[in-house]
């Protein structure tokens, strides 16, 4: 099976491209250092023609208000040439619960993705994950203040990029979902929990202060950023850190 991996270079498009390229698909990777441009269009033609699957893991550059405008050239751009290339399966990696939280810009931008390909015309598959462990240092450095992070004691259920780069290889080669399949990590924690939990195995001596007000997660109320039904993956935090 042919795979064009939009994103190919990065944290996820990377592993999956060469999962898929071990199990004896063609898979290649594409990106701004391969030439590609989502947002003007420009090579994408060239990149998706000819392929059976397409694999979007694009990002916006941004989590303002800016990442509405990537998200709709992105998709409209991806979509047309797919459709003309003949491509018969689109796979976009989005974030469980991204429908739930109206209040944050990223959210509201990866929500109206998810909405373009579905109303596209080519067959769809949407794999919504849980934060990604490899985050968390970013997480904590958002809200550091000298030798204190604040965090909310909001419920997450962190997953390793290497799950979900799995997860989302094994959607591209099956039949397409025209609907979300929800992965998650194996375990559920307090962001505030997993921040002291980070800097206590890295030797960091900054403390974590609980502040329900502090951070992007903030305004994320109950347990919208967890998935009781998700498929849930196998690396559990304390591995992962490891």
């Amino acid at each position: 099976m042919k795979v064009a991996v939009i994103g190919g270079t990065g944290l996820i498009g990377s592993q999956v491209v060469k999962n898929l390229n071990a199990a004896g698909h063609q898979a290649v990777p594409h990106s701004h250092s391969t030439g590609v441009d989502v947002v003007s269009g420009q090579g994408l033609d060239a990149a998706v023609g000819g392929a059976d699957v397409v694999v979007n893991t694009t990002n916006s550059p941004t989590f303002d208000a800016d990442s509405m405008a990537f998200f709709q050239s992105s998709m409209d751009n991806l979509l047309a040439s797919a459709r003309k290339g003949g491509v018969g399966h689109i796979v976009v990696l989005s974030i469980v619960g991204v429908d739930r939280v109206p209040e944050l810009d990223y959210y509201r931008a990866k929500v109206l993705q998810e909405n373009i390909l579905a109303a596209g015309p080519v067959p769809y598959s949407i794999v919504r994950a849980t934060q990604f462990m490899e985050f968390m240092d970013d997480v904590l450095s958002w809200t550091t203040d000298g030798d204190t992070v604040r965090l909310p004691a909001t419920p997450i259920q962190p997953i390793a990029a290497k799950d979900v780069a799995d997860a989302v290889a094994e959607v591209a080669v099956g039949a397409p979902l025209n609907g979300i399949r929800n992965i998650a990590g194996p375990e559920t924690f307090t962001l505030d929990e997993l921040g002291r939990m980070t800097l206590s195995r890295k030797g960091d001596n900054r403390s974590v202060v609980t502040d329900p007000t502090a951070g992007m997660f903030a305004v994320v109320k109950g347990d919208v950023l967890t998935d009781p039904h998700a498929r849930l993956a196998p690396t559990r935090y304390e591995d992962w850190l490891s």
